[in-house]
Order: structure tokens, then C-alpha cells, then sequence
């Protein structure tokens, strides 16, 4: 099925309409430590003019493979749910932007992890859980009500990352964005077209305007629910294209997450395996 190149479909953040409540908490949130001077222009392009945190003077060759406080965006379900697991196990805090209270229960009962409720296309929630991180993975994606997270949300983590001191990004989107457009049959690609674009801005946004940024993208193949196989690979080949499962896909995010050398370069993960594939029909990329 063409849903099957699509990654990570369901791990969507905050569409519902929030209470007062809930706004005013996530404001308290966003604001603690920082200044915030957002504003939106006609393009909707958002700026920061606050105070910057201790975080926000940090440097990458202080931190380089030393994350010790990292925010998941798209971790209550999915590959983002088995990138948590996979972090809290490596002995490090996490923090997620979960929008519902029982995600939050449920990542929370695994030690180390901490929930805050909140809206990804909102951007004062974004930078309330990225204040005082070293690092960030984004898995967002999914519709509501016509608007798609793929773009928006990450937009506002890309846009406020660097200045709250995240020195290190791994964006994960998916086979048939960007560049890889050509690895999926036009078919497919005509069905998923408004996700794999707003996937491929949201690449671009990384790519062209945030060159400060230490990220890696990473482009997983159809997704599969099932036990790791322990064969899957990260490739820079861009016309690679298979299925993997998600739990590979998570371990392959969290190798390139503590990778020296997946600075600021694209990869593939696909799982050869599973298409009868000979070892060699891609090359892995150095990790």
C-alpha cells in the first residue's frame, strides 16, 4: 500500500483544540528560563528576540556525543515511542511533547522520560521542551483538519533549536522526500504528495537556512510493526527503497543520533532483508 512509504504516519502531535487550562500551562512551561519575543510575519516566519538560556551559549564541540538531555517530538506512538525506549535504556533524559494525558502516563512509566502536554504546531509549546536540551529527534507527521505537522512542526523545532542551545538534530521524514523523490513509483508518490512535500520543505528549511545546525535526515522506508531483524541499514544511496520495521528504524535514529560522522548528511534506512536482497545491494553509510 502507498501508506507504507510514508514515515512515521502516526506519530502526529497536537491538532485538538486545547483547553484554557491546558494553554495557560504550556505557557508557564515556555516561558520558565526564557524571554520569549515570538512574532509572526506574512510569510509566517518566527523569530526570537528573548533572552538566551546557558543552554543557549553552549557550543557542539562541548557536547559532540555526549546528549544527556534530549527531546523526542512524535513520541507517543510508533517509531518515536521505540526511539524513547531506546534513549531512557542508554541512561538519558528525555522530555516529549506528548498531546494527550495518557501518553503522557504511559511514557512517564518508563524511567528517565518526562511528558509535557502540548501542541507541536504551536510554537511556544516547541520551545518549551527544547529549552535546556542538547539534542533533538523529530518523528512528526500526519493531517488534521487539512493542516499537516510534517511541515509546521517541525518548522518551529528547526527555527527555535539552535537558539535555546540544541546543538544536535536528527529529522526523520521519508523515503520519497526531497531528492528521493524518484526512489518510489510516481504512483505512489501522486498518493502521498501532500505529505512528501511538506516532508521535503521541512528538509529544505534544515538544509538551506539552518547551516549552523549539526543535524542528520533520515529517510525511512515502508514501515512495518514487528521485532526488529537486526539486518537493517542506513544508506546514502537516495534511489534506495524497500520496507523496514520500526523498531530497526528507531535503532538506526539513535546510532545516527550519537554518529560523529552523519553531520549534516541524508540517509536512506531500509532493511534489505526483507526484500530478498542481496547484502550488497546497498552500500551502508559510515556510522
Amino acid at each position: 500500500a502507498a501508506s507504507a512509504f510514508l514515515a512515521p504516519a502516526h506519530s502526529v502531535l497536537g491538532f485538538a483544540r486545547r483547553s484554557a487550562s491546558n494553554v495557560q500551562a504550556g505557557s508557564r512551561q515556555a516561558s520558565r528560563g526564557i524571554r520569549l519575543g515570538l512574532r509572526m510575519d506574512a510569510q509566517d516566519t518566527r523569530t526570537f528576540d528573548g533572552d538566551m538560556t546557558d543552554a543557549g551559549r553552549r557550543e557542539l564541540k562541548d557536547l559532540e556525543g555526549q546528549w544527556k538531555k534530549i527531546c523526542v517530538l512524535g513520541g507517543s506512538k510508533g517509531v518515536g515511542r521505540e526511539i524513547v525506549k531506546l534513549l531512557a535504556a542508554r541512561d538519558v533524559e528525555v522530555i516529549a511533547l506528548v498531546r494527550r494525558e495518557e501518553s503522557k502516563t504511559e511514557l512517564e512509566s518508563i524511567k528517565g522520560v518526562k511528558c509535557v502536554l502540548g501542541n507541536a504546531m504551536e510554537a511556544a509549546d516547541v520551545i518549551g521542551v527544547l529549552d535546556g536540551c542538547d539534542a533533538c529527534v523529530s518523528t512528526l507527521g500526519g493531517e488534521s483538519d487539512g493542516v499537516r505537522v510534517d511541515y509546521k512542526g517541525n518548522m518551529n523545532a528547526i527555527e527555535n533549536a539552535g537558539i535555546l542551545g540544541v546543538t544536535r538534530m536528527i529529522l526523520v521524514t521519508s523515503i520519497g522526500s526531497g531528492d528521493s523523490k524518484d526512489a518510489i513509483p510516481a504512483a505512489v508518490y501522486d498518493t502521498l504528495k501532500s505529505a512528501l512535500v511538506d516532508k521535503t520543505k521541512a528538509e529544505n528549511l534544515l538544509i538551506k537556512y539552518y547551516t549552523n545546525t549539526d543535524y542528520t535526515i533520515v529517510r525511512p522506508g515502508g514501515l512495518i510493526s514487528a521485532p526488529s531483524t537486526g539486518k537493517a541499514i542506513l544508506t546514502e544511496d537516495k534511489m534506495a527503497s524497500g520496507a523496514i520495521h520500526r523498531s530497526d528504524v528507531a535503532k538506526l535514529v539513535v546510532d545516527a543520533l550519537y554518529s560523529k560522522k552523519l553531520t549534516k548528511k541524508i540517509v536512506t534506512a531500509i532493511d534489505p532483508s526483507l526484500a530478498n536482497a542481496p547484502a550488497t545491494a546497498y552500500k551502508p553509510a559510515d556510522v
